[in-house]
């Protein structure tokens, strides 16, 4: 028997308040911003902020807006959810630089805090954080784990399970992503980005194919529930699985040939140069009692 389906624990709650922290990060970032556009002006441009807004909008979209009450009524809308999660909002946050920015825009007793934080990271975690493969994996395992039939019911029939799978698509999406928005090491440009991205659409199109054709429904929740639409259950799934085939080709294969275009020109040296320059833009460090940037 399918398992029942809650569309929110709270859905009166839930939206407002990730409304509100979605403002506030936007808030945070901007203020961070213009104290860094204050030291350098050519460091953080602003099509950086650009990116970090339409990404928080991204998230809004699959997470606080209407959309987000009606992923449990069609697969389809589920599947556009979890993609603006990862093959959207989490690129589009990175490409923001957030780190430096949030944490410029905070206050100066927070600052002080969370750079003392940031200094006791676990060197694992900070392994972990700039190894390519952990990153591919995590990317990959959310994707399959959470279509397992019994996970992905499990989310659809309990708000804090639903609230973890939300999460774990953003924190995959932005951990995949970081090797590929920071395509350059110290080395030089890295062949592996293009190698990676293609890995990377094989679990996709794998599970894509699979919801297009194989001829039954797989999440039976979807049988039972109300159609806000005249897509039959097995129609739905089939579009869900098409969208997803077809998203995910070209969000990892436009990255893929503007890396590679940015290898092979001749003005790759001096984008390496630009890129590990931003990177290594000075941090805010303490003087005294106060946390300054310099």
């Amino acid at each position: 028997m399918p398992l029942e389906i809650h569309a929110h624990a709270h859905p009166g709650t839930f939206p407002p308040l990730m409304t509100f922290i979605l403002v506030l990060l936007v808030f945070v970032y901007v203020r961070g911003w213009l104290r860094l556009r204050s030291v350098s002006l050519t460091s953080f441009p602003p099509w950086r902020v650009a990116a970090f807004v339409s990404g928080l909008f991204s998230l809004w979209i699959a997470l606080g807006s209407p959309l987000a009450a009606l992923d449990h009524q069609l697969l389809t809308f589920h599947m556009t959810k979890h993609l603006l999660l990862m093959a959207v909002g989490a690129p589009l946050i990175l490409l923001g630089t957030p780190a430096l920015p949030l944490l410029c825009g905070l206050p100066k007793w927070f600052m002080r805090r969370s750079l003392l934080l940031r200094s006791r990271r676990p060197p694992l975690l900070g392994y972990c954080l700039s190894n390519s493969v952990f990153c591919w994996l995590a990317g990959s395992a959310a994707v399959i784990a959470w279509h397992i039939p019994g996970l992905f019911q499990l989310g659809l029939s309990s708000q804090p399970w639903h609230i973890v799978e939300d999460t774990s698509f953003l924190s995959a999406g932005l951990l995949f992503w970081r090797p590929i928005v920071r395509p350059f090491s110290n080395e030089g440009p890295q062949w592996s980005v293009p190698l990676y991205l293609f890995l990377a659409t094989l679990p996709c199109d794998i599970l894509s194919a699979f919801l297009t054709f194989c001829g039954r429904v797989v999440y039976p929740s979807y049988i039972s529930t109300a159609r806000i639409f005249s897509l039959s259950p097995l129609q739905d799934q089939e579009c869900a699985g098409a969208l997803m085939w077809i998203c995910v080709t070209f969000a990892y294969l436009i990255p893929a040939v503007v890396i590679t275009m940015q290898i092979l020109s001749p003005g790759g040296a001096q984008r390496e140069e630009a890129q590990r320059a931003l990177y290594e833009f000075p941090a805010p460090k303490l003087n005294g009692s106060e946390a300054e940037i310099v």
